[in-house]
């Protein structure tokens, strides 16, 4: 790209900070932890199970349960050990689950960062003239935490997100709010997150440019019916 728009819709986890990507590697990660208590079951055997169960729990959860992430948490880990249990393997207490659930969240806490280059990259954007907003679902306390604590305040003409305006995406009034805040049309805005639902489909149904991250290389699923406009891996290829 050769022209940059006058505005841009940004993502925040997993666009700016890597926040919640690769859920497998955390979830072996904070089981190897409790490796003792889970025995004879191994720590693979039960992510394993957790990262099943959370695909299936996420796949149909009611937006509330973006709002109420710990606690979604303590549902995921229970669903996975009792799944487990259905199989036949060893029943494992609600009390490891929980503590399970609670170190999750905070293992994510503390491996957060933002990614390479990110802060320069929306700055140089800012410095060129694009009016930037950050569009972020999520409760507002956690969410409003981490625009503080990774200095996001400044770099946006307009922080939006999902817990203090009452509505998230893929709801179109999430983009079409922002849209208003920045005083700009869909076919002057570009999307950008790494979420095929929420920052391509439905923007694109708006008549926005949308850009997916794809942070880790992966790639589009295989058979995606989503078709992002454009596809990058860190926020520095918006540059010109």
């Amino acid at each position: 790209m050769t022209q940059l728009p006058a505005a841009m819709l940004i993502d925040m986890d997993d666009t700016i900070l890597s926040a919640y990507g690769r859920p497998d590697i955390a979830w072996n990660s904070v089981a190897a932890e409790f490796a003792g208590e889970l025995a004879p079951l191994s720590p693979q055997q039960v992510a394993t199970a957790i990262v099943e169960y959370a695909r299936q729990f996420w796949a149909v959860a009611q937006p509330e349960w973006r709002l109420k992430l710990a606690q979604a948490r303590h549902e995921v880990v229970r669903g996975g050990f009792s799944a487990l249990a259905a199989a036949g393997q060893t029943a494992l207490s609600m009390q490891i689950a929980a503590r399970i659930a609670d170190r999750y969240t905070a293992y994510r806490d503390e491996q957060m960062f933002v990614f390479p280059g990110a802060h320069d990259a929306i700055d140089e954007l800012k410095a060129q003239g694009v009016k930037l907003a950050l569009v972020t679902n999520g409760a507002a306390g956690l969410q409003r935490a981490k625009v503080e604590r990774f200095a996001l305040t400044h770099r946006f003409d307009h922080i939006q997100i999902e817990g203090e305006h009452g509505f998230g995406k893929p709801d179109e009034r999430a983009y079409q709010h922002a849209m208003q805040a920045l005083g700009v049309t869909a076919p002057e805005t570009w999307m950008i997150g790494d979420n095929l639902e929420w920052e391509v489909e439905v923007p694109q149904r708006l008549g926005i440019y949308a850009i997916w991250m794809d942070a880790h290389g992966e790639g589009l699923p295989p058979g995606s019916p989503v078709k992002p406009d454009r596809i990058i891996r860190s926020l520095s290829e918006l540059l010109p």
